[in-house]
């Protein structure tokens, strides 16, 4: 069988066939289907429901370019897992709305449809949990959000914490002032920071106070207005930290809180407040919790696949618990 799928132009066509048309050799393969591109269209042969799939990912991938966005292999080959999943049609948003220019001119948007929630839930609530694994965007797409907001002028600063807890190694005495110190655990934040906006930018706002970088527990005794607060690695918060930054939320204030409630690097015994919360927040208006999962992934494509490997490692390893837990009823 046969699907024609229309192209206006040729210059939206050579976007959508990529760089020596890698992402139509991308589909062809992933596929096993023939696309020839003629004048104002591409064509797909192939057996069904390939050639359906391919058709939707093209289709997909028309309205993305026309619209200004840009696609990676990776995004293609994202929007081709959705068609074989049947969800293709959600991906509609995905791609194409920027939620934030970098002085460089790159163009920040969700690529997944967690990213796509998450970004919306932002938008409409004032108090977000974005709850994922590594490499899903999470604190990257917060801080992008940050800048948005600062740069339309919906806050006048940016207040963005992290937990100063050590990942299950000890650092030992660090030289310097209590900001050096502190500088290791921040860093994730700055990293972002500079992937977004100019050294020189991030410098002067830092200095003016209009961006603050600081320790979770350096937030006590503060309240936060007219900002957007960014709360990272929030599964190394204890309860009582939580609860803290919760109500440090002032007014024409928002905030996001992002974490991994499978990389807990508290002491033993100490519980985690990020997954309290979810209990405490539940069901409470003008809250919002989006889960992110490894089909959220958008580091390098094996990053997705051993994330994969180590929950199904976990699961496998307390199976026997679980197993123990059922035969005494507990």
């Amino acid at each position: 069988m046969s699907i024609t799928v229309p192209v206006t132009n040729a210059t939206l066509l050579r976007h959508i066939l990529g760089v020596r048309d890698e992402h139509l050799r991308l589909l062809q393969r992933e596929l096993g289907t023939r696309i020839i591109a003629k004048e104002g269209s591409l064509v797909v042969f192939g057996p069904e429901p390939q050639v359906r799939w391919a058709a939707e990912v093209l289709q997909q991938m028309v309205s993305v370019v026309e619209r200004g966005g840009t696609l990676s292999p990776a995004d293609v080959r994202y929007l081709l897992n959705l068609a074989r999943k049947g969800e293709i049609r959600e991906a509609e948003d995905l791609f194409a709305e920027a939620v934030f220019i970098t002085d460089r001119g790159k163009r920040i948007v969700p690529k997944t449809l967690g990213q796509l929630r998450y970004v919306e839930a932002v938008k409409k609530h004032d108090l977000v949990f974005a709850i994922g694994v590594a490499g899903t965007g999470k604190t990257f797409l917060a801080v992008a959000m940050a800048l948005a907001a600062l740069k339309q002028r919906q806050v006048s600063r940016i207040i963005l914490a992290r937990p100063a807890v050590e990942a299950g190694e000890k650092l030992g005495f660090l030289p310097g002032d209590i900001y050096e110190k502190v500088d290791p655990y921040m860093r994730p934040l700055y990293d972002a920071l500079y992937d977004l906006l100019d050294y020189d930018k991030v410098q002067r706002l830092i200095e003016k106070r209009v961006i603050e970088v600081i320790p979770l527990a350096y937030m006590r005794g503060r309240t936060f207005n007219d900002a957007f607060i960014v709360l990272d690695e929030a599964q190394n918060a204890t309860s009582l930290q939580m609860k803290m930054v919760l109500t440090r939320l002032g007014f024409n204030a928002k905030m996001v809180v992002t974490g991994d409630i499978t990389q807990i690097d508290l002491p033993k015994g100490v519980k985690s407040g990020l997954v309290e919360v979810q209990e405490i927040l539940k069901g409470v208006e003008g809250v919002a919790f989006v889960y992110l999962t490894e089909s959220d992934v958008v580091r390098h494509p094996l990053v997705q696949k051993i994330v994969a490997a180590y929950d199904a490692w976990e699961k496998k390893r307390r199976a026997p618990e679980l197993e123990r837990g059922e035969k005494h009823g507990d």
